[in-house]
């Protein structure tokens, strides 16, 4: 059962390695002379005086790097870059800030002056490209409502990471307290032309969620942020300014489909979903493990997941008993917090597969492709039918480390954290469940 913990990791491993975002931009981007291609869509950068670039998220110094390496000899951009780390190799003509996640800091604040004192100054004879990918909500922030503070902006960001909301809820409710989301970025560029590449870490079909979509209309309203303050018991949570600023009813509406802020934006989602299962699926099979894939469970609660996805590979294991059989899940599961400990959704999902495995011919693995999960250093963690032995030979209670929220200490103790460090990456959250033939 060690070998079937090896084999996921070396499947994560591989699977991160293949996911080269860089390589994926110039395959689906590219420029003959000065014009550069998407798909359907020909831009010639020659007929704007002016090219500005805005990075936002996990993998922006990635897309940067890829976005650069495309562009003709003599075409410059300038432009500011909202990442959680500091660039290896900062470029000429760039504004780099590192900014807070989960939590926005004060270089998410200015990230988001510098951007809005970018856009402010476009007009019809600029091109503003907007280079997106997951976790940007918390990287740049502002509040639309000056009287609100940092301090107050955070607090509401605490309460929505811990409450087990699924991130587009998350991120309705963030929009419409801020200046730089849901569409108000698009807004601010005024005439300008905006095109958007994404690197999406949210459900197909939710791209506005994305860094809370600040580029492309929002479909959610302020009746959407006062149901999720309901539904998830927040209303005694926030800033009593937050609360006052919804409940005084001149909250603004965010930019809908149809507002003339769109009217020269165009959207193109570079990575998704597939672009995560393809190279799982690939480097599974070169281990000669029969694979499926499968992604019902997103957003589901972790019990509800864990339950599912384990029927799933009984039901592929017994459809193949002389084979070793694996299963490919995606996206995120929810995982409300209710204790003080070390951990989040990827390793909280594990543990809870702890007890189920115990004794089977199995592993679980599961982790963020960004490389963290919740407040811990790890990616997330893995589990084999050898875990709960291990577990409790250390004294380790699987259940009290679930209850209080503490599944990266558990696995930690037990050497079976994966710890990658920051990726450069942030498609969606990987789960890999792998068995072999009793």
């Amino acid at each position: 059962m060690t070998e079937l913990k090896r084999l996921a990791r070396q499947i994560f491993q591989e699977t991160l390695s293949a996911i080269d975002i860089p390589a994926v931009m110039q395959r689906k981007l590219w420029c003959e002379g000065c014009t550069l291609h998407c798909a359907d869509a020909v831009v010639d950068l020659r007929a704007f005086a002016k090219i500005r670039v805005v990075a936002i998220g996990k993998a922006a110094h990635a897309m940067v790097d890829g976005f650069n390496s495309l562009l003709p000899e003599g075409i410059r951009v300038s432009g500011v870059v909202a990442a959680p780390t500091a660039p290896a190799r900062p470029l000429a003509g760039l504004q780099y800030f590192a900014c807070g996640h989960p939590l926005p800091t004060l270089e998410s604040w200015q990230a988001a002056e510098a951007i809005v004192a970018l856009l402010k100054k476009c007009g019809a004879d600029t091109l503003v490209f907007f280079l997106l990918s997951g976790g940007g909500s918390s990287l740049v922030e502002l509040p639309l409502d000056p009287a609100h503070t940092l301090e107050d902006i955070r607090n509401l960001y605490g309460h929505l990471v811990n409450c087990g909301a699924p991130i587009d809820e998350m991120n309705a409710v963030r929009k419409h307290f801020s200046a730089v989301k849901g569409g108000r970025l698009a807004a601010l560029a005024g005439q300008a032309t905006t095109i958007t590449f994404a690197v999406t870490d949210v459900p197909a079909g939710k791209e506005s969620a994305l860094c809370s979509g600040p580029t492309i209309p929002d479909p959610t309203t302020i009746a959407d942020v006062t149901r999720i303050i309901t539904q998830y018991n927040l209303q005694d949570k926030l800033p009593q300014a937050l609360r006052h600023s919804l409940e005084n009813g001149k909250m603004p509406e965010t930019p809908k489909p149809g507002d003339a802020a769109f009217a020269n934006a165009q959207f193109f989602l570079l990575m998704g979903t597939d672009d995560l299962f393809h190279p799982a699926h690939h480097a599974a099979e070169a281990h000669g493990i029969i694979t499926c894939c499968d992604n019902t469970t997103d957003e589901w609660p972790i019990e509800r997941a864990a339950g599912y996805l384990l029927e799933q590979i009984d039901f592929l294991q017994r459809a193949n008993p002389a084979s070793r059989v694996a299963l490919i899940a995606d996206g995120e599961v929810s995982s409300p917090v209710t204790g003080s400990g070390v951990g989040g959704r990827n390793s909280a999902f594990v543990l809870s597969c702890v007890e189920k495995i115990a004794g089977r011919p199995m592993a679980v693995l599961s982790a963020g492709t960004d490389g963290i999960d919740g407040n811990s250093p790890a990616a997330g963690a893995v589990a084999d039918g050898e875990t709960l032995a291990r577990a409790q030979a250390a004294k380790l209670d699987a259940q009290d480390f679930l209850r209080w929220s503490d599944a990266y200490t558990f696995f930690a103790q037990l050497d079976d954290a994966i710890v990658t460090g920051p990726t450069g990456n942030n498609l969606r959250d990987l789960r890999i469940l792998v068995s072999s033939p009793r």
